[in-house]
């Protein structure tokens, strides 16, 4: 029996429009164009590879002439409104207090711009800005580092107040973008912001906000997740500021008025690549030196420069750079510098850089953001997010070497980019956003609760001093019986991820956006 003949197959109506959608939609915006060919029925896989390599094909030639165009450089870098808008206001408002300054008779010094002893590329090519020279200097050195004279959070100058109500800010107003802190020497407060294309260290009158002082030099760090501007704190040391941008630019500073003394980028100097976040590490002083962490390999992971030259003293190890400023500390009876890396926490000889001991310390893609703090003569306490936890580390003399062994290490404190304080053998932290107490002999936690974001915190008169990351001031015990909150307000507004300063009862606390005062001295 003759089989039937075959009645040939055509498209439908249906299938031939479906069609033309997946053509048009690959030629105007080839993502979708693919998504929908790979969605069709009653089309062969062999067909769907077919074009989908001709679709990635027609993509990647859009890239190509995108790029050639100039236009992703356009949409990421093209200003901002709201950011030209905060420029605009700061830049307002500074000539506005210049103008002031000027009515009542305080005579503006302009600053010339400082040659420095260094590449071109990276020498300073702006000259500060219209400054009077600060005229407290050394009247008082207390919180002369990131996170105060220890590096531990601890304000221990005089007691403060702890009944917050009615607390107003002595001053309030704009500053330029960035995650730095202050130092405070007398009544002057510096940091390090960003303003337009340029990184900026300022000397601010902490009586009344007045910028005294700026030294810019062209610099700018963007990162869309983290967020804009220099992170890094500066440090005051024999009436010098040495400040660190995000980039690696590193200047050594007139801490009176602002002049450049040396500089150089220390990225590059040491043939290192920048983090991911950008430079976060404080600049150390420790005797004739000033000690940093660029990460570069060839034994120039760390570096020690000549504080007033800049010349180099030693450099040391391979380890890439944490973001995690180092601590001149003592461990076993020896004066070391404690540090931590990308994967491991470990001492350094401050003379000549020769490591002491080590620690491993792996986090998850290796982010060390959290400092360790020193708890007795051989024991410090370290903490990071990102899932590692928290750790009693014990340093000892091992027959004239020294060697860290573990004590316990769980899960109890989850520091990510803020840091924990002790008092009276308990860790107060905020783990993962949320504030707890940790005891830090046993690693038992006490208790959990109240929620501040990644903000941060400082120990003062028994009690947290803690900025949330919404910009909110709060006031906590600082007991392990449980959490309670004495007091909370806004202190300023926007994201809130920059440590607070005090000094002589003055609480300085800022963003990227504003920068206030509160004076919390005990009446």
């Amino acid at each position: 029996m003759q089989s039937p003949s075959r009645i040939p197959e055509t498209a439908s109506p249906a299938t031939n429009i479906t069609s033309r959608l997946v053509l048009l939609a690959s030629i105007l915006f080839p993502p979708l164009g693919l998504a929908l060919l790979w969605m069709k029925r009653n089309t062969e896989n062999d067909k769907k590879l077919l074009g989908s390599v001709g679709i990635v094909a027609l993509g990647a030639i859009y890239i190509f002439a995108f790029a050639k165009l100039g236009v992703f450089s356009w949409v990421f870098t093209r200003p901002d409104p709201n950011v030209e808008a905060h420029y605009s206001a700061l830049e307002q408002h500074r000539a506005k207090q210049r103008e002031e300054a000027g009515a009542s008779g305080a005579t503006p010094e302009v600053i010339a711009p400082t040659e420095m002893a260094t590449t071109p590329a990276t020498a300073p090519n702006a000259p500060a800005a219209t400054t009077t020279p600060a005229t407290n200097i050394g009247a008082k050195t207390y919180w002369t580092n990131y996170r105060g004279p220890n590096r531990d959070g601890r304000y221990d100058e005089m007691k403060v107040l702890t009944n917050w109500e009615g607390l107003k800010p002595l001053w309030k107003q704009p500053i330029g973008a960035g995650y730095a802190s202050f130092v405070i020497i007398g009544n002057i407060a510096y940091t390090i912001e960003q303003r337009r294309n340029q990184e900026v260290v300022a000397g601010y009158n902490i009586d009344n906000g007045r910028e005294l002082w700026t030294q810019a030099w062209d610099a700018e760090f963007k990162e869309s997740m983290g967020g804009d501007g220099p992170r890094a704190t500066p440090t005051w040391d024999d009436n010098k500021i040495y400040a660190l941008g995000a980039t690696g630019e590193l200047r050594c500073l007139d801490a009176k008025t602002g002049k450049v003394i040396w500089g150089k980028n220390i990225v590059t100097d040491n043939g290192a690549s920048n983090l991911q976040w950008g430079m976060s590490a404080s600049p150390l002083i420790v005797d004739d030196k000033v000690i940093l962490q660029p990460g570069g390999t060839s034994g120039k992971s760390f570096v020690a420069y000549n504080k007033n030259t800049g010349a180099v003293i030693w450099r040391s190890l391979n380890d890439t750079q944490a973001y995690v400023s180092p601590m001149l500390v003592t461990l076993a009876g020896k004066r070391q510098v404690l540090a931590t890396t990308a994967n491991r926490l470990l001492g350094l000889n401050p003379d000549d850089g020769a490591l002491l001991w080590d620690y491993p310390w792996d986090t998850s893609g290796g982010i060390n953001c959290s400092q360790p703090i020193v708890v007795d003569q051989n024991r410090f306490f370290a903490s990071a997010g990102y899932g590692k936890g928290a750790a009693l580390v014990e340093v000892r003399d091992e027959g004239g070497k020294l060697a860290a062994r573990k004590v316990w290490e769980n899960l109890n404190m989850k520091n990510k980019f803020n840091s924990s304080v002790i008092h009276n053998g308990y860790a107060y932290g905020l783990d993962e956003g949320i504030l707890a107490c940790v005891d830090v002999a046993t690693g038992e936690r006490k208790w959990k609760g109240g929620r501040y974001g990644f903000g941060q915190l400082i120990f003062a008169s028994d009690h947290l001093i803690v900025i949330s990351e919404q910009g909110e001031l709060a006031l906590v015990k600082a007991t392990p019986d449980k959490y309670e909150e004495v007091a909370k307000f806004q202190a300023i507004e926007g994201k809130t991820w920059n440590y607070p300063a005090i000094a002589n009862g003055k609480l300085l606390v800022r963003n990227g956006n504003e920068m206030a005062c509160f004076n919390i001295a005990a009446r």
